[in-house]
């Protein structure tokens, strides 16, 4: 069994590719069902490779089952791009990367975790609530005149 701890992605990581992978076909779902389509389909390795220096990665296996990109947003860490490869999904792997996130917020003194997630996804929207999200807004893309997303966040406590 490959080890299911988080492990920081460096800009020079191999897994890279695999990572891009990872989210063009755990996001691969949404597209019929989201508009505008997904900002994954902007996502490339050297974008990834920027995030690693100007944010964070965590990835849990060799050939990564799931991932997240972190990144400081005034008071709050925001999540994006959390991945779970479909067939290690139930086993814990969401829950371990927002709590790594968590404990990154803490150690940096913010105020918790912030997320978006498409309106249409309502399953998504379930998840979050069970890992201690609330919804606190919705936003519009531009050139639409409903919302397209809503906005969640995870207060933390700071010991």
């Amino acid at each position: 069994m490959e080890d299911l701890l988080p492990v920081r992605v460096t800009a020079d990581c191999p897994s890279i590719p695999s990572i891009l992978e990872l989210i063009q076909r755990t996001f691969a779902f949404m597209e019929p069902r989201i508009n505008p389509p997904s900002s994954m389909h902007r996502l490339t390795v050297e974008k990834i490779q920027d995030q690693c220096s100007e944010g964070e990665i965590w990835a849990i296996g060799e050939r990564p089952s799931a991932c997240v990109f972190l990144s400081a947003k005034s008071e709050y860490l925001y999540i994006g791009k959390l991945a779970v490869q479909e067939d290690m999904r139930g086993r814990g792997l969401a829950r371990s990367l927002v709590d790594l996130a968590e404990q990154r917020a803490r150690s940096r003194g913010l105020s918790g975790l912030e997320l978006e997630t498409r309106i249409e996804l309502i399953e998504n929207h379930e998840t979050f609530r069970r890992l201690g999200f609330v919804k606190t807004g919705e936003s519009i893309h531009d050139g639409f005149d409903r919302p397209t997303s809503i906005t969640m966040r995870k207060p933390i406590k700071v010991k």
